[in-house]
């Protein structure tokens, strides 16, 4: 097995230089890094991370702990930011998805501690309230796409779900439309309940009557076992009398149902009836034919940035906001068409 030594003598540096480039330590020059990697890989040397850490005290392992995030395809990309910063930083991660069991819960603190985890990404697949406190956790630990509703210090990065939502309903009624259907999330999810108090504020404010709104549900249930009602709300919508010139859904999900029912009445998007989403689930939005208009998610730099912040308070500078906010851009596609002065409103 290949040591220290043998990579330092190929590459023509010192035992240091190249304990340095494989921690990623600062101030080596590109060329020195890229001669370290290429004899690395030629001798197949593996660093020893025990003996780094009986060394340093530190592990520079990050552990991240999921409900559902790391099988579900849309919400992964918090758990690939998180692995690009690590391995960008000279970490590694070690992911536990718990099905959200807690007794699956209690025993991935206790792996993450026996392997001398450093500190923790507590990730959820929704955007909602949890009871955390920190005190109780055995590591630093950073909530990502969640908060506490025990402890409003323990350190969250989520969604900013209320300003994505203000966005997105104002670009709908900047396109003329004053008679709205609304199909909301699971009302449980805090970011659900965020998206539709928002549009409330929207309408509000510009003067829309609430006889030219629909409101429905469109998922119910216990989180992660929701009832998908969207299908039906939507057709009910479409078939009323005086019904919605855009329709603004909770998430990409339930545009999709949307789209299904207004396709089924023989209902042309964006002709007869514009339709929005939410979270940029980019596999429903882009295939959507026209591509649907929503507000993004930003899933990856939950992630990445979540890691940023996690250091930090290891290393005792924690961020000066303990709850932290990314934005949800408004994505522009082709399935809002503005109304002209001879449509009815």
């Amino acid at each position: 097995m290949a040591s220290i030594k043998d990579v330092a003598r190929l590459a023509g540096v010192s035992d240091k230089t190249v304990s340095r480039v494989v921690n990623r330590e600062p101030n080596v020059r590109p060329e020195t890094i890229e001669r370290v990697e290429v004899a690395i890989q030629q001798l197949g040397y593996v660093p020893n991370h025990a003996a780094r850490l009986v060394r340093s005290r530190r592990s520079r392992i990050l552990g991240i702990l999921t409900d559902l995030v790391s099988v579900t395809p849309y919400s992964s990309d918090i758990v690939r930011g998180a692995q690009d910063w690590a391995h960008q930083n000279g970490y590694t991660v070690i992911v536990i998805n718990t099905n959200g069991n807690t007794a699956n819960e209690k025993a991935a603190w206790r792996t993450f501690q026996e392997h001398s985890i450093e500190g923790v990404l507590y990730v959820t697949m929704y955007h909602r309230i949890v009871d955390l406190k920190a005190a109780e956790l055995p590591l630093p630990t950073i909530m990502v796409n969640c908060k506490s509703n025990a402890d409003p210090e323990l350190m969250s990065i989520t969604p900013d779900d209320c300003n994505g939502a203000r966005e997105l309903t104002d670009y709908v009624l900047a396109r003329g439309h004053r008679r709205l259907g609304y199909i909301r999330l699971n009302p449980v999810l805090f970011g659900a309940q965020e998206r539709y108090r928002a549009f409330q504020d929207v309408v509000v404010e510009a003067g829309i009557d609430p006889k030219d709104l629909t409101i429905k549900i469109g998922m119910s249930g216990a989180v992660g076992q929701e009832v998908d009602h969207s299908f039906q709300v939507a057709q009910k919508m479409l078939i009323q009398e005086n019904p919605p010139t855009a329709i603004i859904c909770g998430n990409d999900e339930i545009a999709l149902q949307a789209y299904m029912a207004a396709l089924t009445l023989g209902r042309k998007i964006p002709d007869d009836v514009s339709i929005v989403g939410y979270d940029d689930f980019k596999t429903v939005s882009r295939a959507l034919k026209p591509a649907l208009t929503t507000a993004a998610l930003p899933y990856y730099d939950l992630g990445y940035q979540a890691c940023v912040n996690l250091v930090s308070k290891i290393d005792g500078q924690p961020p000066p906001l303990a709850q932290v906010k990314l934005p949800c851009p408004l994505v522009v596609r082709q399935s809002v068409r503005a109304l002209d002065e001879t449509v009815q409103l």
